[in-house]
């Protein structure tokens, strides 16, 4: 048998030593049980794989390792360099290692087979060697000397072995298992250590145990960062000069850890809760399991922050040390090293491009991209929004990220002077993270951009116009009586953070546009021509009942260059110049604000064309400037809802009221106040305006045949539209009646007994409700009878009962209604026929009654009358004998007598009714 590592010599001197001194013997058993039970108890697989790791790194090629369970054989076989003397002296000797490289070449590691083995074999393709417990006692033994009560030493006696590691390994642990040892459980080990092992060891390219096949695989991702697989797991690994650096990774995403331990290279008892596996060579105690009292780890975490940057933006964060209890006191130099590192290193996404040192950075909660555009150059050195969210605000809380809220990303705005657009950009941008009354607070001093050119800290006192959009133009400049928000920044959030909501109606009717119309300098006319813009523009955005009527006070420049009141100007060309007097106080507006601004506006204003139609709503009183308003008041029994009126008829001159008409009913605004009798339209121009000489009042519509002959038709197109204009069908007034009344007795107008007997009942029924003035009347010399003649009133009579009618001519009767004859009467300073007339029936009749008689039936059928009952008297011949105004006897067809009988004459066969 060969013994290529002259095993005989080591023996021999090992014993020397311990013939030499037998308590080295014993030190000897106490230091490798003391590394069995302390530093290596469970580091089997580990300290092989270690060797395995350094003879692959000694060949220069990735490393394989095997294991394998033969019965209560274990074998452990792998690839790389084989057994050399330095080895063999390495292992014998205990506490030296022959490593110049790697991390365990054969040193005291070695020792954690005893964990499980007394009987270990390590075979090489350069030679093999065993050890043994029991040949160890023997050895002792026939060298006299006493083997300790603690045992013989395992691995400090080597004897040469013929056998070879299998085929395609160059080297091979075999270790036969003591009884007491659970073979499942150390398999199970191993294969819970494998994943690991193939982590730390990178010299390995693969570790087998008892069949089952882990490969590790590496894929370059750019940018520093390795992607590592082992099996199904895969993790991102980054190397810098003084570590490695590894997080699992699931679908893409990094798992950060939160708890494991230093791995010096392999795994020790230093406890970390660092996001990251950290692998480096860390001057460690012989054990291997804690590092060296004053070992220096600051510079470990040198390019960690590189690590961070070259991940993901949206994952970077993940590799930040949350808040927390360090588990060591490694681990707390470590964190601290890290977050130091973090904190002053760029690796933090930026809002636009480029990292940041978390130090110099800012983050605003909830930022979205279109916020971080806006506030680019507001808040410097902003952190990527995506990394915004609540997710990450530990992490960056730990690296020293300057936070801010909205209260000073108002206070960073102020100062800005941007395009509204700029602003309304903004306002949609930050609108999303305004989610509860706290945020509406904080904005409070947000600025914000006026119409009128300023900027003003806050919208409480403010108001939006989102109705008007662009239409003021540049006339928003001069919108200084208010604080309206810009049209082009105007926007929903400014609402909910206090700006109140304004229609150009509202902006109108504002008394503070009135107070600044009355302080306007009429010596400065840019001024007013500047605010006359800016309240045209809202003229023609607004309704018309939003408009005030004080709005016609406005200035405006006239043609002459004077400023003039709007409701005191007319557009150039206006029709209605053409009806008025010559020297009405109207002016006409200056033709470039027509041909600027539009007429349409200028009409809304009051600036006129045609006539202009003042509204008031619920006014109390004749106090709208509106000629002879107070006698129109007197003839209404309550105050209007709504006065509508047309403005300045009595500037109408007198010669033009045709054309003036026209005017009036050609227009929709103006005909619609024509066509209420009781405004104070129709009755304006009832009472004063004249078409040849004649009051409107006196005139009637074409189709109005209810004076016909006595009043003249109004002979004008517009006739139509005027009718609440002209006569009334009834007498309402004393001037009406007194025309009527003179008409009746022209001797020259032709009137039919129908219009005769209908205006003398109107007139009653006007006396009768007492609305005419009898001082006013003065009485024609002539009254109309009811045969269309002009009589004296000396033989007219007023027919006050029906039966008179058949004994009086009726050429003295005066017919109006029977209820009202005595108002008429009075009226017209006539007798009533009753009191005039006393009248007695000759010869006797036949009492009968009603039903009975054919020609009662028949009158009161074809007049439509119910048949009256009672008694009737019947005569063969009804005659009656009058005297008083009346003499004579009268055959009359029926009749009444003092006592209220009826009295028919009888009706004959053949005879008509």
């Amino acid at each position: 048998m060969t013994d290529p590592f002259d095993t005989a010599a080591l023996r021999e001197g090992t014993l020397l030593a311990w013939r030499g001194s037998p308590t080295r013997l014993r030190e000897d058993v106490a230091a490798e049980a003391d590394l069995v039970r302390a530093g290596y108890r469970d580091r089997v697989l580990t300290e092989l794989a270690q060797n395995a790791a350094d003879a692959a790194m000694a060949a220069g090629a990735r490393g394989k390792l095997r294991v394998q369970l033969h019965g209560d054989v274990l074998s452990i076989a792998n690839t790389g360099a084989p057994l050399d003397r330095d080895g063999v002296h390495a292992l014998v000797a205990l506490r030296a290692s022959g490593k110049s490289t790697g991390v365990g070449r054969f040193g005291v590691g070695f020792t954690s087979v005893l964990a499980v083995s007394d009987d270990v074999e390590l075979r090489s393709s350069s030679g093999s060697l065993a050890f043994s417990s029991e040949r160890t006692r023997i050895e002792l033994a026939s060298a006299g000397l006493e083997v300790p009560d603690s045992g013989a030493p395992v691995l400090r006696l080597a004897w040469p072995i013929d056998e070879r590691p299998p085929v395609g390994f160059d080297s091979e642990v075999v270790l036969r298992l003591r009884s007491d040892v659970d073979v499942d459980a150390v398999l199970a080990g191993f294969a819970a250590e494998a994943v690991d092992l193939l982590l730390e060891l990178p010299a390995l390219e693969s570790i087998e145990i008892d069949g089952a096949r882990l490969h590790r695989t590496e894929r370059d991702l750019g940018g520093g960062l390795i992607e590592v697989t082992i099996g199904p797991t895969t993790w991102w690994q980054y190397v810098t000069k003084a570590a490695r650096w590894l997080v699992p990774v699931a679908d893409g995403r990094l798992q950060p850890l939160t708890g494991d331990v230093l791995r010096a290279p392999t795994r020790s008892d230093e406890e970390l809760s660092i996001p990251a596996l950290l692998i480096a060579d860390v001057a460690m105690q012989p054990d291997r399991r804690r590092i060296l009292p004053g070992t220096g780890l600051t510079d470990l975490v040198r390019g960690y922050a590189d690590f961070a940057a070259a991940l993901p933006s949206d994952q970077r964060p993940d590799l930040v040390p949350l808040p927390g209890f360090a588990r060591s006191e490694v681990d707390a130099v470590l964190r601290e090293a890290l977050l130091r590192e973090l904190r002053t290193h760029a690796w933090l996404p930026a809002a636009g491009a480029g990292d940041l040192a978390p130090a110099r950075a800012t983050i605003v909660s909830g930022l979205t991209p279109e916020l971080a555009g806006a506030l680019a150059d507001v808040v410097p050195d902003l952190v990527d929004p995506h990394l915004s969210g609540p997710r990450h605000a530990s992490a960056l809380a730990a690296v020293d990220v300057h936070r801010i809220g909205l209260a000073r990303i108002a206070e960073l705005l102020g100062g800005h002077d941007r395009e509204p657009s700029w602003w309304h950009a903004l306002y949609t941008a930050i609108e999303p993270i305004v989610v509860d009354a706290i945020a509406v607070e904080e904005l409070a001093a947000i600025p914000v951009p006026l119409a009128d050119g300023r900027t003003v800290t806050g919208p409480r006192t403010t108001v939006t116009g989102t109705d008007l959009g662009g239409a003021l133009g540049n006339a928003g400049t001069a919108l200084d009586w208010v604080r309206l928000v810009h049209p082009g920044a105007a926007h929903p959030l400014l609402n909910r953070l206090g700006a109140e909501r304004a229609t150009a109606g509202d902006l109108l009717s504002d008394p503070a546009l009135k107070a600044r119309m009355e302080d306007l300098d009429y010596d400065d006319p840019t001024t007013a021509t500047e605010l006359a813009t800016a309240v045209l523009a809202l003229v023609g955005l607004a309704e018309p009942d939003a408009r005030p009527a004080w709005l016609g006070e406005l200035p405006l420049p006239a043609a002459d260059g004077e400023l003039v009141p709007a409701d005191e100007l007319l557009l150039p060309g206006a029709p209605l110049a053409d009806v008025l007097v010559e020297d009405s106080p109207f002016g006409t507006v200056d033709a470039d604000l027509v041909a600027r601004v539009g007429e349409e506006p200028l009409r809304a204003l009051g600036v006129g064309w045609g006539f202009a139609v003042l509204r008031a709503e619920l006014p109390t009183g004749p106090e709208h400037d509106l000629d002879d308003e107070d006698a129109w008041w007197d003839t209404l029994d309550d105050d209007p809802d709504t006065l509508v009126a047309v403005r300045d008829l009595d500037l109408v001159d007198p010669s033009r009221w045709p054309q003036a008409l026209t005017l009036l009913a050609d227009d929709p605004e103006t005909a619609a106040a024509l066509a209420d009798r009781n405004g104070y339209t129709a009755w304006w121009l009832r009472r004063h305006a004249r078409i040849d000489g004649r009051p409107l009042a006196v005139l009637r519509a074409r189709d109005d045949d209810t004076f016909a002959g006595l009043l003249d038709v109004l002979d004008h197109p517009a006739a139509p539209a005027l009718a609440a204009a002209l006569a009334p069908a009834v007498i309402d007034d004393t001037e009406l009646a007194g025309v009527l009344l003179d008409r009746l007795a022209d001797a020259t107008r032709t009137v039919t007994p129908d219009v005769v007997a209908r205006t003398h009942r109107l007139l009653g029924a006007a006396a009768s409700r007492h609305v005419l003035d009898l001082d006013e009347l003065i009485l024609p010399s002539r009254v109309r009878s009811l045969a269309g003649t002009v009589v004296d009133p000396e033989d007219a009579l007023v027919l006050d009962r029906a039966h008179l009618g058949a004994a009086i001519p009726p050429e003295r009767i005066v017919l109006g209604a029977f209820e009202t004859a005595p108002a008429l009467a009075d009226l017209l300073d006539l007798p009533l026929a009753s009191t005039a007339i006393d009248a007695e029936i000759l010869g006797d009749g036949e009492v009968s009654s009603w039903d009975r008689e054919p020609g009662a039936v028949l009158a009161c059928a074809a007049l439509g009358m119910h048949l009256p009952t009672g008694p009737v008297v019947v005569h063969d011949a009804l005659v009656v004998r009058t005297r008083g105004a009346v003499e004579g006897d009268v055959a009359v067809p029926w009749w009444v007598d003092d006592e209220g009988r009826t009295h028919l004459r009888r009706w004959q066969v053949g005879e008509g009714s």
